[in-house]
């Protein structure tokens, strides 16, 4: 083999080494960065499945207790029924034990089965369990709270189940508030349930399936199974701040149950503020105060307190306040404040904006008000007289040159 065909040799093998080594990288995959666990160190959490329920007067109530591990250690958490309603035996078990303490790896939960037997004669009403979970070394609890809403026994009702997982909801009285229920079928056949509601006066209840918006009127559920429905509340518009019952019927031939959810309504909170004539624009001089009226007024359906102001301004400019603020406004009252702007002593003529906030308890409104800085009236006298200067230097050269 000639010494060219070396040469060619060695090239081509050097283009295949240059060529592999670009294309290396490519090839093999990049490492997956290593996912940062975000868990506290430790945690523990306890809860059942529904806060509240609704049951026929005698019945049983069964379900699971989860105790769950939130940390990156592994816990023992002890478990106990710290507080159980009068005339009812509350009880604990995990497989065919009567259960006080688990062991619960990190990141994991475990269930226990929860059986609250009401004595005979217990009659309708309300009924709070309370369960309590904590480390071994005592430095994590968590505590729960189970409300049993007993309800007279009705023709038919034990075919029906309901469980409100949040019978109560509380907001502004522009909201929206949804509930979720779960239709328990406890008889042995295929059913359909009509479903209706009462509730005050001009409010707007509809029904609907869960996490899908289409109104419905029935809904059906087979033999032994459940199916969440959501109950949708919009309250009137002028419903005042206060607790609303709204009872929830879910019917089936003659079985019949019946929930009670509560909306507890807080108002609504809404400031408007402006100036009296309307005119959001002022006069004013570098570095001279102009002052103008602001006022405040509670648009919404509940008390505003503590009612602040702030101003949004250019550099070395002033804004003060008088009052510097208001304690509380209720409902509709209008009240006026003092507002004071002092432009910088070095602004220059033009238009600035000046940002006037009003800051109220879960409210805020905001007034821009233009300012247009004008020049000082001094000034205008200064360049009269430097004209009058200026006439008066060139009429003394005219009528000197004039002589010779």
């Amino acid at each position: 083999m000639g010494h060219g065909a070396c040469v060619r040799k060695s090239s081509v093998v050097a283009i295949i080494l240059i060529i592999l080594l670009v294309l290396l990288p490519a090839l093999v995959p990049a490492a997956e960065p290593e996912k940062k666990d975000s868990r506290p160190e430790r945690g523990i959490a306890v809860y059942t499945d529904y806060s509240g329920v609704a049951v026929a007067r005698g019945e049983n109530v069964q379900m699971e207790l989860t105790l769950e591990n939130k940390g990156r250690a592994d816990e023992n958490i002890d478990v106990r029924i710290t507080a159980a309603a009068k005339g009812w035996k509350a009880t604990l078990k995990g497989a065919r034990y009567q259960v006080t303490g688990m062991y619960v790896p990190n990141g994991k939960a475990k269930t226990l089965a929860l059986n609250l037997e009401p004595e005979k004669g217990i009659g309708p009403g309300q009924y709070a369990f309370q369960f309590e979970a904590k480390t071994v070394d005592g430095r994590f609890t968590s505590a729960h709270t189970l409300t049993v809403n007993v309800q007279e026994r009705k023709v038919g009702a034990d075919n029906i189940q309901i469980n409100a997982a949040y019978p109560v909801l509380r907001g502004q009285t522009d909201s929206k508030f949804e509930f979720s229920l779960d239709v328990l079928n406890k008889s042995e056949m295929e059913r359909t349930f009509n479903l209706a509601a009462v509730g005050p006066e001009k409010w707007e209840i509809n029904f609907k399936p869960a996490y899908e918006q289409k109104q419905i009127s029935s809904i059906r559920v087979k033999e032994g199974q459940s199916q969440t429905v959501a109950v949708e509340v919009t309250p009137a518009q002028n419903a005042a701040a206060k607790e609303y019952p709204i009872i929830v019927a879910i019917s089936s031939g003659e079985s019949r149950a019946e929930v009670k959810l509560t909306v507890n309504l807080t108002g609504t909170y809404r400031l408007d503020a402006g100036t009296p004539n309307g005119i959001l624009s002022l006069e004013a001089y570098a570095g001279k105060p102009v002052t103008f009226s602001l006022f405040v007024k509670n648009a919404g359906s509940a008390a505003n307190r503590n009612v602040s102001f702030s101003s949004f301004k250019p550099e070395n400019w002033e804004t003060t306040f008088k009052p510097e603020k208001i304690d509380s406004l209720a409902p509709g009252e209008m009240k006026q404040v003092e507002v004071t702007i002092k432009p910088g002593p070095q602004s220059l003529v033009g238009d600035y904006s000046v940002g006037v906030m009003t800051n109220g308890e879960k409210s805020d409104k905001t007034v821009e008000m233009r300012v247009t800085v004008k020049a000082s009236s001094a000034w205008g006298w200064i360049g009269i007289g430097l004209i009058l200067l200026v006439i008066a230097g060139l009429s003394f050269l005219f009528i000197k040159m004039g002589r010779r």
